[in-house]
């Protein structure tokens, strides 16, 4: 079984859709009842400031996926898409090691 590399979406307009709707769904789902919501959600209510507490939250989450996005394209033009699998898949192997040695250690 071979494994081909990932072609790259043509600029058309319906690949910058499908990137951006791939995107957002992605990340809509992964953030949703996140640590960084409830924090929003908690800070709105003690504020009582919804619309300065949106800006905020909005600034802080767009600096950080900017940074993401400055990260990942100074990467992807040094290293190889299997490359990056391969550390992006042992990272997240190393955090579910550390995760279940925690648990471990809270159970004993």
């Amino acid at each position: 079984m071979t494994f081909e590399e990932p072609k790259p979406v043509e600029a058309s307009n319906q690949g910058v859709w499908a990137i951006f709707s791939s995107t957002f769904l992605t990340i809509f789902l992964a953030e949703m009842g996140d640590k960084t919501q409830l924090a929003t959600l908690l800070i709105s209510a003690e504020s009582q400031s919804p619309w300065i507490v949106f800006l905020g939250a909005a600034g802080a989450l767009i600096t950080t996926s900017l940074l993401g996005v400055l990260v990942g394209q100074w990467l992807a033009k040094r290293l190889s898409p299997k490359n990056l699998d391969t550390a992006a898949g042992s990272l997240l192997l190393l955090i579910a090691v550390m995760l279940l040695w925690d648990v471990v250690q809270m159970g004993g």
